[in-house]
């Protein structure tokens, strides 16, 4: 059985994680909902627009804290997002509490929301899932999770955005009322 670890190193990332509401999403120009083009922008352009602890996780590969996520035991409906590039990547239905520490989820909302690569750090075997939008990455895959799937995306909470199913309906809506 493969276990959800964080690195323990002492980088920044493995201090206490702020919340995603530091995200300064209007800074970002390629932070969509809708748009599905990939996009490819080097470490340095992240850096400019993403903020520091988000940056550590999506493009440097760290992790936060096991249990410091805000989402960790969030039961809101709704959608989680990447939040380097609003690519929509899982249904709040589909999470679960699999006492890992880690926002869990068995399955994703598309089989083009998520890319795969092997991952051998630390002396593991693992599967990384990264967006298939920024190729961000996101956390790892592993097969130990619930039905229907038996899958467990073990996924870094600082690294999701998270739109509540009313909300998103009234943003539809809005946007209908005008057109």
């Amino acid at each position: 059985m493969q276990y959800c670890t964080y690195s323990q190193s002492q980088s920044s990332t493995n201090q206490k994680i702020s919340n995603m509401d530091t995200i300064k999403k209007e800074s970002n120009p390629v932070y969509s909902h809708t748009d599905q083009s990939k996009v490819n922008l080097s470490n340095d352009e992240w850096k400019k627009v993403l903020p520091k602890d988000v940056y550590d996780i999506a493009r440097l590969k760290g992790t936060e804290r096991p249990w410091t996520s805000k989402f960790e035991n969030s039961h809101e409906v709704g959608t989680y997002y990447c939040a380097v590039c609003g690519n929509a990547l899982f249904k709040s239905d589909t999470k679960f509490d699999s006492g890992c520490g880690w926002p869990s989820f068995y399955e994703t909302i598309s089989k083009t929301s998520i890319i795969y690569a092997d991952d051998n750090t630390y002396g593991m075997q693992r599967t990384e899932v990264m967006c298939g939008r920024c190729k961000s990455h996101l956390g790892h895959v592993f097969n130990d999770g619930p039905p229907p799937t038996g899958l467990r995306f073990c996924i870094n909470g600082v690294v999701l955005d998270f739109e509540k199913a009313k909300d998103a309906e009234k943003k539809y809506n809005e946007q209908n009322k005008h057109s």
